[in-house]
């Protein structure tokens, strides 16, 4: 017979399990606590507005809305008591003025927040708990207490509506999803190249011809060819002063601010086709339309005083429009060819004591922004506005790594996170078979969610100029609303939880059964989304000699099976089990299983050669590029092969040869050494001019093998692995050292001519 406290213990225990079930709200709460019961609304409930009516208004109505919506129940705002959702904006110790706290029993829910925005967030958390659509179901708010508030201030979605343009209503909707997982900036991408999406009234063909480009959108953007003077523009659009207010206040009402970008001073060849006197050339032209654009302006002269004049026009109206406190000013992938040849730059450069171009943007980002300031307006740039040096108030975004974030933090400036591996949400998340054409790179789900905006270079101090992070979607191979949708979820939601929960409080598996309510709430909506990455990760490790490999899937509750031989796996082939070790050279093909269903349309496949440097240490008179630093100083001897994708397993140079040292650790009998190198001839990626291979016993008196010229032709433009090899009498050497000669200047007839070229190098493998 069971005792009573046992017995008691016994009957209890149902809902003790119930208090500690976790309530699925993405992202994940600071701290929640479950209990018993639930709140029920229905036709007698009300919206109590504690204090402060007028200021908490907006949110009650837009609580009203959505209950009204997904119910049909009118909920009244009443300025009594009763069985109601009760808002209060009050004093609250710890939770800063994003934080919330939400108490919800069965007679009551109360928000309470230090602001506006936090009960937006408190609102928020509710609603993820009700039904996402029309139901007849009773309305049930579980019984809870949830203490909560961000770890970042900035959680920020970009949205390039310049390449391919979206209305207005598509642009709302996308303020909805980033307020339901309590994003808060939406950086909106006004102007660029191809199409200006802002009506200036002082500037009329801005968007009477900046705004509309020959329609190409039935070939691929790259194949786009360059339109000509007299074609028709008939795609594009733009967004009026009204719509943009009516946007502003939207967002506003869902505690999102919107950070407009406009754009200089390069990326601006839809702002030059209006106005051909900004440029330097001053020659008609149309706004870009994708392909290649070697003979259009896309830059502003700053030599030319009226130039600047047009811009303090143009933001004149832009600052009246946004709220914000910040104004993005771009400041990206400025081509300044045009001012070396110019002569009013080279006079400004003269008159201003500039030594170089790169000091002429920092002088013209420096003048924008001390404009923006007597607006009480701060500019945010990308980080190229570091070269030349940094305007002294600016806000960096770091997208080409994290180089340029750390570089500001350190200098004292605020920092936003954005780096185009992992947070670059045009990149592919699955497949890439079966996906939708992206513009490349792999940023999947777990990639996002694994993220840690502070570097661990940057000390406590530095830190905090880390505002917080950012994803950013380019449009070039995203035409429609649709496309928009799956690109963005649900690695959205992952980016949420970066930016608002506690670091320990992160947890993929837990984050992933949260998620799975969240699919079914897409589902409901209609929106289109990612079901999930099925490609499994092949990492490999090495050291001292010995190469490890370790296999993960993200799919929830998926297995993974594989073979060596090169064959396609199924569920008849290995289970995975623990990290395999290779011992020779193989062809590894993996797959995830689900339910005993193989997942995805294609093996994740990767080539391991075996050889006699594999894990060996690599010395380089040079380092790779840090934004194309593969898996470390090593990558070059982890028996992987580089496949077509620029950014993994390969290791960048620029303006400097690849010369690497390899300390093979003892005296080793060889006869052939092999440099493979990759060809990418859109991303300015070109097989070095020649490699030497040299030799050595003691590391300090080397002996040439063999010099090797490259023999792949320079305009070829499909992607290109070659391997340069040399072969030899069998001899005994204990260091090999292999020098790539880098490319100095990308030849005629690339956009890019005349530019140094990168030069990529895999595997060095030693036999």
């Amino acid at each position: 017979m069971l005792k009573p406290i046992t017995l008691l213990f016994t009957l209890l225990l149902p809902f003790l399990v119930l208090a500690q079930e976790p309530v699925g709200i993405i992202p994940q709460p600071v701290n929640e606590q479950r209990h018993k019961g639930s709140f029920t609304i229905d036709s007698h409930t009300s919206i109590y507005l504690e204090n402060r009516q007028k200021e908490l208004k907006p949110a009650a109505k837009f609580l009203a809305v959505r209950i009204k919506e997904i119910s049909g129940y009118q909920l009244p705002i009443k300025k009594r008591k009763g069985k109601a959702i009760t808002l209060a904006i009050e004093s609250i110790d710890g939770i800063g003025e994003e934080g919330y706290k939400l108490e919800v029993n069965p007679s009551a829910i109360h928000i309470r927040a230090n602001s506006y925005a936090g009960i937006v967030y408190g609102i928020q958390s509710v609603l993820q708990m009700l039904p996402a659509m029309r139901t007849n179901a009773v309305l049930q708010v579980p019984a809870m207490t949830i203490m909560d508030y961000p770890r970042f201030a900035w959680r920020g979605m970009h949205l390039d509506v310049s390449r391919h343009f979206f209305s207005a209503e598509s642009v709302k909707q996308y303020i909805d999803l980033m307020a339901t997982y309590k994003l808060n900036t939406f950086h909106w991408h006004l102007v660029d190249d191809t199409g200006w999406r802002i009506e200036i009234k002082k500037y009329p063909k801005l968007t009477k011809v900046g705004a509309w480009r020959v329609d190409h959108t039935d070939k691929p953007w790259t194949d786009r060819p360059q339109a000509k003077l007299g074609e028709e523009a008939t795609y594009g659009g733009y967004y009026t002063k009204e719509q943009i207010k009516d946007i502003v206040a939207y967002a506003a009402e869902r505690n999102v601010t919107v950070v407009p970008e406009i754009e200089m001073p390069g990326h601006v060849a839809s702002a030059i086709a209006a106005y051909p006197h900004l440029s330097c050339g001053q020659e008609p032209q149309l706004p870009l339309t994708g392909g290649d654009y070697t003979n259009m302006a896309s830059s502003y002269c700053p030599g030319n005083e009226e130039v600047f004049t047009f811009l303090e026009g143009v933001l004149d109206e832009v600052v009246e429009l946004f709220p914000s406190q910040y104004v993005h000013i771009g400041g990206d992938e400025v081509d300044k060819s045009s001012w070396k040849r110019c002569p009013k730059c080279q006079a400004r450069m003269k008159a201003e004591g500039l030594e170089n171009v790169e000091e002429l943007q920092s002088y013209f980002i420096k003048r924008m922004e001390n404009y923006l300031l007597t607006k009480n307006r701060r500019i945010v740039g990308w980080d190229e506005i570091l070269e030349g040096g940094l305007a002294p108030q600016a806000t960096v975004m770091s997208w080409r790594g994290e180089s340029g974030g750390i570089a500001a933090a350190k200098m004292g400036h605020d920092v936003v996170m954005t780096p185009g591996s992992p947070v670059y949400f045009d990149h592919y998340q699955a497949g890439p078979e079966g996906e939708p054409l992206a513009i490349g790179g792999f940023n999947t789900l777990k990639k996002v969610y694994d993220y840690e905006p502070i570097p661990t270079e940057l000390n406590e101090q530095e830190a905090m100029h880390v505002l917080g992070v950012q994803a950013n979607v380019w449009t070039e191979y995203i035409p429609t609303a649709s496309h928009l949708e799956y690109m963005v979820l649900p690695r959205m939601l992952a980016l949420a939880e970066v930016g608002w929960s506690p670091k320990e409080n992160r947890d993929w598996d837990n984050f992933n059964q949260r998620l799975q309510s969240q699919f079914r709430v897409f589902d409901q909506k209609g929106l289109t989304y990612s079901k999930g990455n099925f490609t499994v990760d092949i990492k490999p490790s090495s050291e001292g000699g010995a190469l490890k490999v370790s296999l993960f899937t993200e799919a929830m509750h998926g297995e993974v099976y594989y073979t060596l031989d090169g064959s396609d796996p199924s569920t008849q082939s290995i289970l995975y089990e623990q990290p395999i070790q290779m011992d020779s050279s193989v062809v590894l093909k993996a797959v995830t299983v689900v339910k005993g269903n193989v997942m995805g349309l294609k093996p994740a496949e990767q080539s391991f050669s075996m050889h006699k440097a594999v894990g060996r240490d690599v010395q380089y008179e040079h380092p790779a590029s840090i934004h194309y630093a593969a898996d470390g100083p090593n990558s070059l001897t982890d028996g992987v092969r580089g496949r077509h994708a620029v950014g993994k397993y390969w290791h960048g140079f620029s303006r400097k040869d690849l010369i690497a040292t390899i300390d093979l650790g003892e005296t080793k009998t060889i006869s052939n050494i092999t440099l493979g190198c990759l060809q990418h001839y859109r991303d300015w990626i070109f097989m070095p001019s020649s490699v030497r291979f040299e030799v050595s016993t003691d590391g300090k008196n080397f002996k040439e093998a063999k010099t090797v010229k490259n023999t792949v032709p320079l305009n070829e433009k499909k992607a290109t692995i070659h391997d340069f090899r040399v072969d030899f009498p069998v001899q005994k050497v204990r260091y090999v050292r292999v020098t790539a000669r880098h490319l100095s200047s990308i030849p005629e007839g690339h956009n890019g001519a005349g530019q140094p070229a990168w030069l990529f190098a895999d595997e060095i493998i030693v036999r």
